[in-house]
């Protein structure tokens, strides 16, 4: 079994999940008292959110470049960056190490494109809705990528910052998505990304008959893929 470095904080609800979903697969796979070999890193979010706010993406990059090596001098075989928003610094990152990056957005991608679906619709924080780093590599992969207006990109952003990240699971914020997604279908989308490692904390797919990816569990599920030699 390989060892996963994991980096994680952003926010540490979502790494929970990261964590949990890991070692659950890890076991299933394995039977016994099998758990996955893993190391967490976990940053201050605070420190990243200020980078995120002022447009610093050098320094984010720079920050978890060294988190990244730290994780490799510790005996890591790949990197998991446990958040979708940081893959835009996913180049400066990868600079510093010899090691892999499972990237988000191609599991997301590779999984997408095995259910047949052409397009989605993407949730996430502003910047992954609304920024280039994130649409362009699934469309890359011949993924057609729908957001939500300004307005609800504006909203979906505050629910994830003031409410996902401290753990407040809200039945107004639940059907303020529902109504988000409703609105993406109806435009087109086969299916919805939650782009963001929070969402999943809210919307599950029992809550809606729109094929969702949940890019917490699609993410530490190819991690133990790539752990277990899959």
């Amino acid at each position: 079994m390989k060892t996963i470095g994991l980096i994680g904080g952003m926010s540490w609800e979502s790494s929970i999940e990261y964590y949990r979903i890991i070692n659950e697969e890890v076991n299933a796979a394995l039977g016994g008292l099998h758990s996955a070999k893993c190391l967490l890193y976990s940053v201050d979010f605070e420190e990243i959110e200020r980078f995120q706010v002022e447009g610093n993406w050098e320094a984010a990059g720079k920050l978890l470049g060294n988190v990244a090596k730290s994780l490799e001098r510790a005996g890591a075989d790949f990197i998991v960056i446990c958040t979708n928003t940081m893959h835009k610094v996913i180049a400066p990152i990868a600079e510093r190490i010899n090691i892999p990056i499972i990237h988000i957005a191609d599991a997301t991608a590779d999984l997408i494109k095995k259910q047949g679906l052409r397009t989605v619709g993407l949730l996430g924080t502003k910047y992954t809705m609304e920024q280039d780093f994130y649409k362009s590599r699934l469309e890359s992969q011949g993924i057609e990528v729908l957001v939500p207006g300004q307005s609800e990109r504006v909203r979906i952003n505050e629910i994830i910052f003031e409410e996902l990240c401290f753990g407040k699971i809200k039945t107004p914020s639940k059907q303020y998505f529902q109504e988000v997604m409703k609105g993406l279908v109806e435009e087109g989308a086969e299916g919805i990304i939650l782009g963001c490692t929070e969402i999943g904390l809210l919307i599950k797919q029992e809550d809606t008959d729109i094929p969702l990816f949940d890019t917490t569990r699609i993410h530490a599920v190819e991690a133990v893929k790539q752990a277990l030699g899959d």
